[in-house]
């Protein structure tokens, strides 16, 4: 006879933007639903990544922040996967109109609302954090059935940087902001190096290191593990919070059948030098019985045949669907990640 789980009443996930969003989406409706035992006074606390932050025309924007906030707050742009539904871009089209410089990144009409009301606060001395729960008053609502606590990273000023080769440069390579490699280059060129400016030197945001000791159950989703999950297990304090917590720690692989499911993280894998494989990326963030961050690791069942080399790492591991095609897919996911650790 197996026994029920215990419901669960607090859950942590350390999340980039679309990847994570989309996961979220799945847990927060796994937990609605009472496809995993939940008590009644359950709560998400999600973790974003900050590295992509970046100031332009003036406005302090936070992609993964946003789309997090977008998404579970049913106002995010569906077929982009980003920025609002039913978008205008008359400031796009007006800075174009002046050969106001970049033109690579498009904000909409609604978008630049945020970013305004953003950048007014920190400006006026708020740190992100507090910024980020004021801008949440209105996409996630306490009255929701399963509310989600949306935390940045760190309230630190850090930016992820990108070295490509450049022939025409002194050194033969030149530095961009991740946005530029991302959205103007669309990761077209390798990533010879990655630079986490201020990473370092950073601190937690308030309630960081509390949401992932005082929990449940701690998720890695399938976000990418260098720029996004990378960025937030490099503040200092965030390490040694997921090897200490007592709650079971789990990760679901972003890499399916040899391949990321979107994004660019086969680059990013290659400028740490990690294989790209969804055992590889298991063993990168290590076994916490052997130093590492993880107890449990999900892999897509193409990839059925690394669980050998994730068990032998010392990871719990299990081999299940892993495309979000759906709230109903993603929840499964939920399901199994939570039977791999908590059964």
């Amino acid at each position: 006879m197996t026994s029920t789980p215990a419901p669960v009443r607090r859950v942590t996930v350390l999340s980039g933007g679309m990847g994570g969003a989309r996961f979220l989406q799945g847990l927060r409706h796994a937990l609605r639903t009472g496809l995993v035992p939940a008590c009644d006074d359950v709560e998400i606390t999600v973790v974003a990544n900050t590295a992509d932050d970046i100031w332009m025309h003036g406005l302090k924007i936070c992609p993964d922040l946003d789309t997090v906030m977008y998404t579970l707050g049913d106002g995010i742009d569906l077929e982009r996967g980003w920025g609002r539904r039913d978008e205008t871009w008359s400031v796009k089209e007006e800075l174009a109109t002046y050969g106001v410089e970049p033109t690579w990144f498009g904000l909409g009409d609604r978008d630049v609302a945020t970013h305004l009301v953003r950048t007014q606060l920190v400006e006026a001395g708020y740190p992100l954090s507090q910024v980020t729960a004021a801008l949440c008053r209105r996409w996630l609502p306490d009255s929701e059935p399963v509310p989600v606590r949306l935390l940045p990273m760190t309230d630190d000023r850090v930016e992820t940087h990108v070295a490509i080769a450049d022939p025409e440069a002194a050194s033969g390579r030149r530095v961009v902001h991740f946005q530029e490699y991302w959205v103007r280059l669309r990761a077209e060129v390798a990533a010879e190096t990655l630079v986490f400016v201020g990473l370092d030197e950073s601190t937690p945001a308030p309630g960081v290191l509390e949401a992932i000791g005082d929990t449940d159950l701690v998720v890695l989703p399938p976000s990418n593990p260098v720029v996004s999950v990378g960025t937030i297990l490099g503040v200092p304090g965030v390490r040694d919070a997921l090897r200490t917590t007592s709650a079971p720690v789990v990760g679901l692989s972003p890499i399916v059948g040899g391949a990321p499911v979107r994004g660019m993280a086969r680059q990013m894998l290659e400028a740490v030098g990690v294989e790209v494989s969804a055992a590889a990326v298991g063993l990168h963030y290590g076994a916490r019985s052997a130093g590492g961050l993880l107890d449990g690791w999900l892999v897509d069942e193409r990839d059925a045949d690394q669980l050998p080399a994730l068990e032998a790492g010392g990871l719990a591991a299990s081999a299940v669907p892993l495309m979000m095609t759906d709230h109903d897919a993603t929840a499964a996911m939920v399901v199994a990640a939570l039977a791999l650790v908590r059964p």
